[in-house]
């Protein structure tokens, strides 16, 4: 009797391209003795910035995301001279990032899409991330990302000081897990509804022991099991129903913390919903957090910026070669001279509100 035989899986795959084992990549691409006690320092005093134990003020600042390696060359080394400056009283972290959530569609990073043409060559999209972190660890700039996918930590995690989990992965408990077993501190910014409720339990999540499927150096399929990350930030960057930067929102999500026992700690994000998706209004939201902090807020540790050589964005996709040389292709960024008029102002307020 003849059986036919169904086939029932990969029905909808077109493609599958095997990754190199992170072990591979990170033998490849490897960090230097000076790279990894630059990331260890920085999350040693981010751990201290957390927990109250350093006054200054951390600020990830940045573009909105790297699509051209050259003009954010130029801005890292831009970047590392302000850093220098200002070390005393900011402790300045770069955004590096290379994966872009994406509401429906579109372009969703280097990582995912190096070539910007669709063709998705992520094993070539890994190996760009890697490299480009170690230029920036050697100007002497901590690096942060945030981190989309489960899987990338393994191939660069050792390059990052700061990580981010976004508006629409917080609730994720994929993402709550994966942060629980990151070894740099992280953040959970507020829902895009503007919600508190799901970034402070994705805080809870993250600070307690997770065991989660997961793969080893070596790519196996694995069961993680975590100790929990202590070192974990809320961030406020509004939503739906408007801004949340001012004295009255972060009164509430300090409330929101100490009822839970969480660290206390306080990010303002000056773009987004925070700024109207206007990025010439971070400024504004940049200088009311700074009054807050003259007024005596000390439970707001960190601000984070999006920064680019020139202010504004472009429409993407197009031609790369029809692109402007240091304008972001995601979300709209202030120019380097606002930026540093930005840092410049928010160090001499920390010397005035922390240090006199």
């Amino acid at each position: 009797m003849f059986i036919r035989v169904h086939n029932v899986t990969n029905l909808r795959i077109t493609n599958s391209v095997a990754l190199p084992k992170p072990v591979e990549l990170c033998e490849e691409i490897p960090r230097n003795a000076d790279q990894k006690s630059l990331v260890r320092k920085t999350r040693d005093d981010l751990h201290s910035i957390i927990h109250g134990e350093d006054k200054r003020l951390l600020a990830v600042v940045g573009p909105c995301s790297i699509h051209d390696l050259k003009a954010c060359r130029e801005y890292a080394e831009r970047f590392a001279a302000l850093s220098d400056e200002v070390k005393d009283r900011l402790l300045l972290v770069m955004r590096v990032y290379f994966e872009k959530p994406r509401t429906t569609v579109g372009w969703k990073g280097l990582i995912m899409d190096p070539q910007m043409n669709g063709t998705c060559d992520i094993p070539k999209g890994l190996r760009i991330a890697r490299t480009f972190l170690g230029e920036v660890l050697d100007l002497g700039i901590p690096t942060a990302t945030e981190l989309l996918d489960p899987i990338t930590p393994q191939y660069l995690a050792d390059s990052l000081c700061w990580a981010a989990i976004g508006a629409r992965t917080s609730e994720s408990q994929t993402h709550r897990q994966m942060a629980s077993g990151l070894s740099m501190p992280v953040g959970f910014k507020n829902a895009t509804s503007g919600d508190l409720k799901a970034a402070v339990n994705g805080i809870i999540a993250a600070t307690k022991s997770q065991t989660f499927l997961g793969i080893t150096e070596d790519g196996q399929a694995s069961a993680v099991t975590t100790g929990g990350n202590p070192d974990c930030q809320l961030i406020l960057r509004g939503g739906a129903g408007g801004p949340n930067y001012t004295s009255g929102n972060v009164d509430m999500a300090k409330i929101g913390l100490e009822t839970v026992k969480a660290p206390t700690s306080i990010m303002i994000d000056c773009s987004h919903a925070n700024s109207s998706k206007d990025p010439s209004m971070q400024p504004d939201v940049l200088d009311d957090v700074l009054g807050q902090i003259e007024d005596g807020a000390e439970c707001i540790h960190a601000v984070m910026i999006e920064s680019h050589l020139k202010a504004g964005n472009q429409a993407f996709p197009r031609p790369v070669d029809q692109l402007e040389y240091g304008v972001s292709i995601t979300d709209g960024c202030i120019d380097w001279s606002t930026t540093e008029a930005c840092l410049r102002r928010a160090a001499e307020v920390i010397d005035k509100s922390r240090f006199n």
